[in-house]
């Protein structure tokens, strides 16, 4: 995603907010942009933990609350991937999931011989060895195919 998409999500709230802690704090630029950019930081936090369905209150009061910005630091380090959206029924799906809850559509392929899930450039399962072409297991790995001209 670009810095600008990313940026709209901060709410007005905190850009005013910002804001004000610059112009307040005018002693000096660094002291009243250090608290303009935490204020930022938390909004931020606060959007983007409800766009990706996660516990936005929770994180953001752990953002606030969390000294030394650690739990600043803990959000971005533990935040979920960007939801997704199931071809099938159009819900809202969690990306490493396996299948659709609401329609039980498969999202990936599976494995024919243990049943979890490939991806599709793979030529054989990275856990039983089983050949995603013909579906059995193959004791010496095949060299992969040369690649195709665009």
């Amino acid at each position: 995603m670009s810095l600008r998409k990313e940026i709209r999500i901060i709410p007005i709230v905190a850009w005013v907010l910002a804001v004000l802690a610059y112009i307040g704090v005018a002693l000096g630029l660094f002291a009243a942009a250090i608290p303009a950019i935490y204020i930022l930081l938390i909004g931020y936090i606060y959007s983007d933990s409800k766009r990706r369905g996660m516990r936005h209150i929770l994180w953001t009061l752990l953002a606030i609350f969390i000294p030394n910005a650690i739990g600043i630091i803990l959000y971005f380090v533990l935040r979920d991937p960007m939801p997704c959206f199931c071809p099938n029924c159009g819900g809202r799906i969690k990306g490493t999931f396996t299948f659709c809850p609401q329609c039980a559509v498969p999202l990936r392929p599976m494995c024919s011989q243990c049943g979890r899930a490939i991806e599709h450039t793979w030529s054989h399962c990275p856990h039983c060895g089983t050949s995603t072409a013909t579906g059995k297991s193959g004791a010496a790995p095949t060299p992969p195919a040369a690649p195709q001209p665009l």
